[in-house]
């Protein structure tokens, strides 16, 4: 197990932030630093990290940056040569979608739809090469994974992520955007605070879209 700390203990560095947990290691990528970038610092930081545990291992769970299946499993075996530990990444590792590397625009005015009527719970996982209407709310848990738009009629609570193909032009829309994070193409927006629901924004749409090469929510 990781050694006790008297308090949560943060190490930054430019490309990658390493916070102890009670329960994990997490391990945050810059989504500015290039992946060569943050491969170094990780293989730097590896002899440190590795004196942190002892007989039982806590699970190191990598996050902030969209990697490849490649990339992924050229980290996770960098880190278990040199440390007996379980490690996991944000990016999603199944879908075929996401083995496309290049970034492209496709417009997705008129797109083919699949629609679910009824809420997303959690640990139900939804994947579409195109886009995807959900005619209920996204709960905390589950996933919506689409090559195209995702349109949710009522809150979005768990992990959104649309265009995963590369498509910068797709679009996240839902009644209450009330997620930690979410993804379009390549890009992650971590969201800093969630605002509190109420009547006023019950009755609009957040709609999160790419600007300049960042997610905005308006």
């Amino acid at each position: 197990m990781v050694k006790k700390k008297t308090s949560t203990e943060t190490k930054e560095t430019n490309h990658i932030k390493i916070q102890l947990n009670k329960d994990k290691i997490l391990i945050k990528m810059s989504q500015k630093a290039t992946y060569e970038d943050i491969l170094k610092e990780v293989q730097d930081k590896l002899p440190k990290l590795s004196k942190l545990y002892q007989d039982e291992k806590t699970p190191i769970y990598i996050v902030g940056k969209n990697l490849d299946n490649e990339q992924m499993e050229e980290l996770e075996k960098m880190i278990t040569e040199k440390i007996d530990v379980e490690v996991d990444f944000d990016s999603p590792k199944e879908l075929g979608l996401s083995g496309i590397k290049k970034t492209y625009e496709e417009d997705l005015t008129i797109s083919e739809v699949k629609f679910y009527k009824g809420s997303v719970r959690s640990g139900m996982r939804m994947e579409y090469e195109k886009s995807i209407v959900i005619m209920g709310d996204v709960n905390a848990g589950a996933e919506i994974i689409a090559g195209g738009n995702i349109v949710i009629t009522g809150a979005l609570r768990g992990l959104a992520h649309a265009g995963a193909k590369g498509n910068t032009k797709a679009i996240i829309c839902a009644r209450g955007i009330e997620t930690p994070q979410v993804r379009i193409a390549n890009i992650v927006k971590e969201m800093d605070s969630i605002p509190e629901m109420n009547a006023e924004r019950c009755a609009k749409q957040d709609f999160a879209h790419v600007e300049n090469g960042e997610i905005v929510i308006n």
